[in-house]
């Protein structure tokens, strides 16, 4: 099978400007031709900050950026037509669109309402610190700028589970709703704080079927509306997942398509919770590869002293490749997130060779990595932050060494803690295939490694010009490839170098 790479199509800092559906729309095709398969798009949906919201605060699922709500018509990324119109090109250009789906919480309530809650510790969700108790909650949703169109639902209370803020004694803390439904909080895998059922703002209610129907109905009419292909799910690790087992089964009955669903469950240092998750979801859903990333963090700020040949333990690639999305960076991982754990800048080539170049795996490339990225914000310190991304140079040299080149028997030479490498030996379908690469987290280096009697005689390049000399392979099948200091070098047939712009 044809090599598959996703694109994650934007970031945090992203300008405010209503442009990135007509962004993507305008990149679709090149985007195809440089070696992306698929795309993950933001949030589309109204958040509480209208105009500004990322889209990670929700407001209203049905709003795509079409009624005056939250200050605006527009999302920050545009109006609905002009998502339909993206999407719409990015499949004529042969891409396949996934949506960010938002389900754990609501933000932005029109009205509030009294509710009986319980006080909670934060590091102890199930602790009760207070008897129940009536706080003024912002809990109901009627969406007056939209009036009913679409759906009718409105949400209150007994729609939510949890909230951090009482009205009535202005008053911010964790507050357990006792509504109809179930004492306490939902049943999560998560057990960090106790219970992490709560993350934020209104937390949605999975026990009520009136919500779950609801929230059926509403992916139905996002389909309808802009015929997608799959989801990225967002905070899967605050949400009962047998939830998720009952939408995703729903509409994949009902249209009979495979939306292919990746879920995020960020856990960096604990596989066996993404493990537990997809026992529980009994593997309808692949999960973000959280724990590589943050060994991609790690030996980027330990240099020489990280060893690369456990570059890959404790992954979720190692233990479960077909439902792993490898990942060098995200969102919430950029600086000045609540996440941050970004991968160094001398690193990220690396990286982006171990996701991209290998067998295993479904890689998602990041915006920034490929445009770039500048950016003010303040940190936790108050101080505000000027930070400037540049793009990936050999990016596009990597993204066609993977679509054309990366097939065939892998063999590991994982036998140094500071120069790895593997060959690829290629497949006959894909013809010029083969390929061989080098990593070296400390001085510069070679590793003398197999490429296969058929290459015997052929002349390689470094792809990343790293290395002006070339290698001939050896009768036996063998040559030894060179690498830089703190580099990574792709070796393949001088006849593959990426055809010129």
């Amino acid at each position: 099978m044809e090599n598959f790479t996703m694109l994650q199509f934007f970031e945090w800092y992203y300008p405010a400007d209503g442009r990135l559906w007509n962004h993507f729309k305008s990149e679709a095709g090149w985007l195809k031709n440089i070696g992306i398969d698929s795309v993950w798009l933001p949030p589309a949906q109204k958040g509480m900050h209208g105009a500004d919201s990322t889209g990670y605060d929700s407001y209203d699922l049905y709003d795509l950026g079409e009624f005056d709500q939250k200050g605006s018509v527009r999302t920050k990324y545009g109006t609905k037509s002009e998502l339909m119109d993206a999407i719409a090109a990015g499949k004529e250009a042969g891409l396949r669109v996934y949506m960010d789906i938002v389900l754990n919480h609501m933000g932005g309530a029109d009205e509030k309402e009294k509710v009986l809650v319980k006080k909670v510790v934060p590091e102890n969700r199930n602790e009760f610190i207070s008897e129940p108790h009536e706080i003024e909650a912002y809990t109901r949703f009627t969406f007056p700028g939209r009036n009913g169109v679409y759906s009718e639902f409105v949400w209150d209370y007994q729609c939510f589970s949890g909230v951090d803020y009482d009205a009535l004694n202005d008053e911010t803390a964790i507050f357990s709703i006792q509504n109809q439904y179930g004492e306490g909080w939902q049943d999560v895998l998560d057990l960090e704080n106790g219970n992490y059922d709560y993350l934020m703002f209104c937390d949605i209610e999975f026990r009520n079927p009136h919500v779950r129907e609801e929230l059926k109905r509403w992916g139905e009419w996002l389909y309808e509306n802009l015929g997608f292909d799959g989801f990225r799910l967002d905070a899967i690790k605050h949400i009962d997942p047998h939830f998720f087992n009952e939408w995703l089964d729903h509409l994949r009955g009902k249209y009979n398509q495979e939306f292919y669903t990746v879920g995020e469950y960020w856990s960096p240092y604990d596989l066996e919770s993404l493990l537990k998750c997809i026992e529980t979801t009994e593997g309808r859903m692949s999960l973000f590869d959280a724990p590589l990333q943050g060994n991609f963090y790690k030996a980027s700020i330990e240099n020489s002293d990280y060893n690369l040949c456990t570059i890959f333990d404790n992954t979720l690639v190692q233990v479960h490749p077909e439902l792993a999305v490898t990942l060098v960076e995200n969102h919430d991982t950029q600086p000045l997130q609540s996440l941050e754990q970004t991968v160094e800048a001398w690193f990220r080539p690396i990286a982006y060779s171990l996701i991209l170049l290998r067998e295993q795996g479904y890689p998602c490339v990041f915006y920034t990595d490929l445009y770039g990225a500048e950016y003010k914000d303040h940190g936790n310190d108050g101080v505000e932050y000027e930070i400037t991304l540049k793009r990936l140079d050999n990016m596009e040299v990597l993204l066609h060494a993977r679509k054309y080149l990366s097939y065939g028997l892998q063999t590991d030479y994982f036998d140094h803690p500071n120069c790895i490498g593997w060959t690829r030996q290629g497949l006959d379908e894909f013809e010029g295939s083969g390929l061989a690469v080098v990593i070296s987290n400390g001085e510069e280096g070679g590793k003398q490694m197999e490429m296969g009697v058929r290459y015997a005689g052929k002349v390689f390049v470094d792809l990343l010009n790293q290395f002006e000399e070339e290698i001939t392979i050896d009768e036996n099948g063998w040559a030894t490839f060179k690498v830089k200091a703190r580099s990574v070098s792709v070796w393949a047939e001088i006849k593959n170098l990426i055809p010129s712009e």
